[in-house]
């Protein structure tokens, strides 16, 4: 599919700017992918939490990515996986354990949470779990490519 994107922004900001669906999917593809890379090499470093903050950021972008190729309007600026994931209609298709992970990602969401939020977050993960955090994203997000 490719459309059109027209967007005009107030006070002289910017004007005008038209993106293609293709090129706004690649956006998101992009930032997703630094999001996973950036994953990883936080992981290298033994940083759990935020290994799984960086693939909840990485998730919620492939899933944004989806959402523009196969919707006309933009993806909602929210950060829950469930509810674009039904936006985009890819929970209808997907298996119960893919569910579940999804429910485990939840709390990994720590942009803007408390600090005592994130020392109890921190304390479920260890690097075994980050490990598996990171496979199982990897491996969603390329359940999700094969579906562009």
């Amino acid at each position: 599919m490719v459309s059109i994107i027209l967007i005009i922004f107030a006070n002289g900001i910017q004007l005008f700017d038209v993106m293609i669906t293709n090129e706004r999917v690649q956006y998101w593809l992009d930032v997703a992918n630094e999001d996973l890379s950036l994953a990883e090499y936080i992981f290298k470093g033994g940083r759990w939490l935020y290994t799984a903050f960086m693939c909840h950021q990485a998730i919620e972008k492939t899933i944004k990515a989806y959402w523009v190729n196969v919707r006309e309007d933009e993806p909602p600026y929210i950060h829950s996986h469930i509810k674009l994931l039904k936006g985009c209609g890819l929970a209808d298709i997907m298996t119960d354990e893919q569910l579940r992970f999804i429910d485990i990602m939840v709390p990994m969401n720590i942009e803007a949470r408390y600090p005592d939020y994130k020392r109890e977050v921190a304390k479920s993960l260890n690097e075994n779990a980050a490990k598996h955090i990171l496979e199982q994203t990897k491996q969603f997000l390329q359940w999700i490519h094969q579906r562009f």
